[in-house]
């Protein structure tokens, strides 16, 4: 086929939608809707993914030394700690340090230490991150069995507990997004199909006349393609914005809450989108016409 040849039927897929303005706005309006809730679930799944795993990664473990441990000894066990292979930072903290840090929270008017008869009962402890949180039960329990270690404190209970949840709202997130999915493909394609089926006429004549299927096809395909394309654009170009001012609002109110903030990673599934807009658009118009061009 001729390169003129395209450029006609690129020209009929464009006539093709200012005839038809008011379809063709509708076909545009379901799929920057339907791709506009797509991305804004997705979005919101990958945030509470991103805030569970923070959580994840708050876990940690207490470890209190026996007050009677000598400094050698607490550098002993501050080893051996180390030296296990799921943890990956120790923090030792001395006991006066300990003291101190209570001091502040009960504020500087109060001397504990003058309360406490001057003695510090405080012992020397370390605080223990793991390379992997779901693993902080077994890591804790091998370090209780240490030397000159007094108690292991983790959480233990509700620390399953806080994963089992985090693990619901993954699978949760994650179920919403693929039931969005097929809802956007599906209202996308019905779509297509009324805008294919108000002109089952126009394909009719075109197919007595002799044009051949894939010249009736190739218009409604560019045409679908467009449509899908100027879908995801306008869902794309209001989730880019929408999503960079709550980013502000969060940053300027909440800072603590962990969120996306790198735009480009952003960008990158609002490329996703745009391509399965425009390829949900060409296809879904390729599929419906081919039921009538038997004639």
């Amino acid at each position: 086929m001729k390169f003129s040849t395209f450029g006609f039927l690129g020209g009929q897929a464009v006539s093709s939608i200012r005839r038809n303005g008011l379809m063709s706005l509708a076909s545009i309006g379901i799929v920057a809707v339907s791709l506009f809730l797509l991305g804004t679930f997705l979005m919101m799944a990958l945030n509470a993914n991103m805030m569970a795993t923070a959580i994840e990664t708050d876990v940690e473990i207490a470890v209190l030394l026996d007050s009677n441990a000598s400094a050698a000894q607490v550098q002993s066990v501050s080893d051996d700690v180390s030296a296990l292979g799921e943890v990956i930072n120790v923090t030792h903290i001395a006991k006066d340090q300990a003291l101190d840090s209570m001091e502040m929270r009960f504020g500087e008017e109060h001397d504990l230490l003058q309360s406490l008869g001057g003695i510090n009962p405080l012992p020397d402890s370390l605080i223990v991150k793991v390379r992997e949180p779901r693993l902080v039960g077994e890591v804790a329990d091998t370090i209780g069995r240490f030397n000159f270690v007094d108690k292991v404190r983790y959480g233990q209970g509700w620390v399953e507990q806080l994963f089992a949840v985090l693990d619901w709202v993954r699978w949760l997130g994650a179920g919403v997004v693929v039931l969005l999915s097929l809802a956007a493909v599906f209202l996308i394609a019905i779509t297509v199909r009324l805008t294919v089926f108000a002109r089952k006429d126009e394909i009719a004549i075109m197919k007595y006349v002799g044009a051949t299927n894939w010249f009736i096809r190739l218009p409604f395909f560019v045409e679908g393609l467009l449509l899908g394309t100027f879908g995801s654009l306008l869902a794309g170009i209001g989730l880019y914005f929408g999503y960079s001012q709550l980013v502000g609002y969060v940053a300027a109110t909440v800072n603590f809450v962990p969120m996306i903030t790198d735009m480009g990673y952003l960008l990158n599934i609002l490329v996703y989108l745009l391509a399965g807009g425009a390829l949900l658009g060409a296809c879904g118009s390729a599929v419906s016409v081919r039921k009538f061009l038997k004639v």
